[in-house]
Order: structure tokens, then sequence, then C-alpha cells
């Protein structure tokens, strides 16, 4: 099934009421599929913010943003934090493979919330990258 939104097309008409006038349209409903709104090419005007926005994340400038509006982290905030899994991650094939864990492992996985098994995998992949830092320091 494919993902439609709808449009109202026709003219527009005026109607006086004792609280002021106010605007209705009158129109049949036009079909529009998703794709067609997507595939829209963007206007001179949307190329050139997008230009502009990639020229400043490219170069690290964002000098920008106004920061003074965002609270400093607390300490707990801090603590919860988990790695971020990037782009590289999301696109790289994953293996099938069949794993036995202890069921208190299992648990506790399973006590963080959605998303247990992904969880195993950065965790891995954690141990992973930090044995090759330690490996390229010796």
């Amino acid at each position: 099934m494919d993902a439609v939104s709808w449009k109202k097309t026709g003219s527009t008409r005026k109607r006086a009421s004792s609280a002021g006038t106010r605007s209705s349209r009158r129109g049949t409903l036009t079909r529009v599929k998703a794709e067609d709104i997507f595939n829209k090419p963007l206007t001179k005007r949307e190329r050139e913010t997008v230009r502009r926005t990639a020229e400043r994340q490219a170069a690290g400038d964002d000098s920008h943003i106004d920061y003074s509006d965002i609270p400093p982290l607390t300490d707990e905030q801090l603590a919860a934090m988990t790695r971020f899994r990037d782009a590289r991650d999301r696109l790289e094939k994953k293996k099938t493979i069949s794993l036995y864990v202890r069921g208190d492992v299992l648990e506790w996985l399973k006590s963080k919330g959605p998303g247990h098994l992904t969880r195993i995998n950065d965790i891995l992949t954690s141990v992973m990258e930090a044995e090759r830092r330690v490996k390229k320091s010796a």
C-alpha cells in the first residue's frame, strides 16, 4: 500500500458572518502519492540553503548556533549516556549467529528496554574497538 496525502483544489469562496469574514475552500480532493512529494525537485532557494548548511557542517562551523538556552548536562545524565551507533554500523552487513548466554545476562540485557540483541552487538563492538585502541597505542 502506498502512502497518500490529500490536497484540496478549487476556488476559494468567502462567506460573511456576524463575527467577521471567514474563508472556506470548495473543491474536490486530489490524490497525491508520497513519492511525488518526496521526489519533488528542490527550489533554487532550498538548494542554496542546503549548500550553505552542508558547507558549515563540513567546516565544523557552529558559531551561528546559540547554546545559551541549553542547560548543562548533569552528572546523572552523563553517566547514563551510551555509545551512538553511527551510519557505518547501520550500513554494514551483519551476520546471523546462534549465541548462548547465561539466563541472568539475558534478563539484564532485556531489563534495559527493547533492543537487547542490538545491545549485545554494541557491547561487543565497544570491547573490540577498545582492544584495537590498546593494540595501536602499544
